[in-house]
């Protein structure tokens, strides 16, 4: 085996990998460096191969387990999203119906629900300190269109059985007890959300599937993906079952081009903030936040008491092309700085020590899936369109199942187990459309502000993702 290689030069990829302490941190693990034999093979350690391999490993310690990673355990999403483990899922209620059923939709959405819980069970057993605080999402309201959205959300939550106690509006007055941001009229609540420090989840679970048996090969990339076998550069996994658990990276495997598009989110975050601003902005329970604009920002109180604030805007390149240089755009950092001071004035005069990016996984229908293909043995994955802290333990605990053929699981029949989304359209119309819908979002976001009225062009292209 190769020597041992310190993970130092991964430290700039997120406030979460600076932040890892050095036991977490750790050092690149062996490549694969011959040809091997298991009962699984997982290709990907973020969270959904982590997961898949944990539930496996802990329902039959007796299989043969392995994980090949390019780079090493928590590099890509897993340790650069926004910290945020939710009960969201990509495609909306309406779409999941479609597709299956009312009932079957209503059950995907108690399932995440349960998620967010099984979490942190996982996490609780494990002994894992990924600094959970389960505060819930705050959905702000700054404007009379972004109230009309907020309150059409929460009477769908009705119709559809979900009370209260899964969503609920609240008033100015009652927000503002939750966060001190600028024009607040009011907004939405869940209480399915917990705020997590996401490269020290996905590095401690990579250091709990390993204490149960399961072999990791890090600087290992993957050249192919095939019924029965991994082959890398220097050997070949043979498996009975093979998974792909590659998100935003998936279209570099051959045969994968289109199977999703690897779409850019970045993020910052201020230094720590002392307990008088904090006064102020509020999130004493670290509730995680966003607003009811249409192009995404989203928002977290980190346990070192400083803001992480990211959102979408950063362009799709060119072939689906994932590069180290694309993780940063001054523009969209400069446009990140700017709405966080217009939510919270009071950060103004203080540093953002940390910004950074990376990719996300969407399919054509914006509808997250996974699946074991019985007569070839593969099985996927992802699509979570940056859902994916609890969708991926959804994804994971159902994997495991699928392998394991536990026929009297619930969660093998839930309603996204199995989807097959269409391919995205070839170049140049995918980068062509992907960024013009990207504008489209942008520009609804001004003409809302200007008139003060519901953008039609954003329902329009509403239709063309989970809507």
């Amino acid at each position: 085996m190769a020597a041992l290689t310190s993970v130092q030069k991964y430290r700039d990829l997120s406030l979460w990998w600076d932040t890892l302490p050095g036991p977490l941190a750790g050092q690149v693990r062996p490549a694969l460096d011959t040809d091997v034999e298991a009962d699984v093979a997982i290709v990907g350690a973020g969270y959904t191969g982590l997961w898949t391999a944990y539930y496996l490993a802990k329902a039959d310690p007796t299989l043969r387990i392995v994980v090949v990673e390019k780079e090493t355990a928590g590099f890509g999403a897993s340790g650069r999203n926004g910290g945020w483990c939710s009960a969201l899922f990509p495609a909306s209620w309406e779409k999941i119906a479609r597709g299956s059923s009312r009932e079957q939709a209503v059950r995907l959405q108690r399932a995440m629900f349960d998620t967010v819980d099984a979490v942190a069970k996982a996490v609780a057993d494990e002994g894992l300190d990924v600094h959970w605080a389960k505060g819930g999402t705050v959905g702000v309201a700054r404007t009379r269109t972004q109230v009309a959205r907020g309150r059409a959300e929460i009477d769908q939550a009705r119709r559809w059985g979900f009370g209260a106690e899964d969503f609920s509006w609240l008033s100015a007055a009652e927000m503002g007890q939750r966060i001190g941001c600028t024009d607040v009229l009011g907004g939405t609540f869940t209480p399915h959300t917990a705020a997590i420090h996401p490269a020290r989840l996905a590095r401690g679970l990579a250091q709990a599937v390993e204490r149960l048996g399961v072999r990791i090969f890090e600087a290992t990339a993957a050249v192919s993906l095939e019924p029965g076998a991994v082959r890398t550069p220097s050997g070949v996994v043979r498996a009975e079952r093979v998974i792909r658990a590659t998100e935003g990276y998936t279209p570099s495997l051959p045969g994968y081009r289109r199977a999703v598009i690897p779409v850019y989110s970045l993020m910052l975050a201020t230094e720590p903030l002392p307990s008088a601003v904090w006064d102020q902005l509020g999130l004493g329970r670290r509730e995680t936040f966003n607003d009811g604009r249409h192009l995404l920002i989203y928002g977290q109180r980190t346990a070192d008491d400083r803001l992480a604030f990211g959102g979408r805007g950063a362009p799709y390149h060119f072939g689906s092309t994932v590069r180290p240089e694309f993780d940063r755009k001054p523009e969209v950092f400069a446009g990140l700085r700017r709405a966080l001071i217009e939510l919270f004035p009071a950060v103004a005069d203080y540093q953002v020590t940390h910004t950074w990016g990376g990719p996300l996984g969407i399919t054509r229908d914006w509808f997250a899936s996974v699946g074991l293909d019985p007569r070839t043995g593969v099985g996927w994955a992802g699509g979570y369109v940056g859902d994916g802290v609890g969708t991926a333990n959804l994804a994971g605990r159902t994997l495991a199942d699928l392998v394991l053929r536990r026929r009297d699981s619930d969660l093998v029949t839930l309603p996204w187990v199995g989807h097959r989304s269409p391919q995205w359209e070839p170049e140049p119309l995918r980068f062509l459309g992907v960024n013009a819908g990207l504008r489209v979002m942008g520009s609804a976001d001004g003409a809302e502000a200007r008139s003060g009225r519901q953008a039609r062009r954003a329902t329009v292209f509403g239709r063309f993702t989970g809507h």
